[in-house]
């Protein structure tokens, strides 16, 4: 089930933030994970429009968006592969129709998965707080 993000849900966002953040972007640092932990929590669940998806009445993962971007999409890993990532995307384009999205260039996990939804390629620029790579993607229902 997907639906929007209430303040009770804060902890267990948090979590499969930090338990995806840590499989996808293995090349960050602790302590900048624990910065943006902080920010996930007081900052940006705040200004965007969240959404969960529950499985069996918990909360497994979560979509954010600011306007037609995707700032965060997160589904705690043990949840992979079945098809939830791909309903909140959903989701979010049928609400919002295009979209674009920035990931980390060296995050296979999440470049593979919206390569495999229909985003394509825009451009690259550099994240500044950590000197990484970041894609950018647009994708356009048809």
């Amino acid at each position: 089930m997907i639906r929007k993000y209430k303040e009770s849900d804060v902890d267990a966002v948090v979590a499969s933030w930090r338990a995806e953040s840590e499989l996808a972007h293995p090349f960050l640092t602790k302590a900048f994970l624990d910065e943006e932990e902080g920010n996930v929590r007081n900052v940006y669940l705040k200004i965007a429009e969240t959404w969960v998806t529950e499985v069996d009445g918990d909360v497994v993962g979560f979509i954010a968006l600011v306007d037609n971007e995707i700032g965060g999409l997160f589904l705690d890993p043990d949840y992979h592969g079945r098809g939830l990532g791909k309903d909140m995307v959903d989701r979010a384009v049928a609400k919002k129709g295009a979209m674009t999205v920035e990931v980390f260039k060296q995050n296979t996990i999440g470049r593979r998965f919206y390569n495999a939804y229909g985003f394509e390629y825009t451009d690259e620029g550099l994240h500044d707080p950590t000197g990484q790579v970041i894609v950018r993607m647009s994708f356009t229902p048809r």
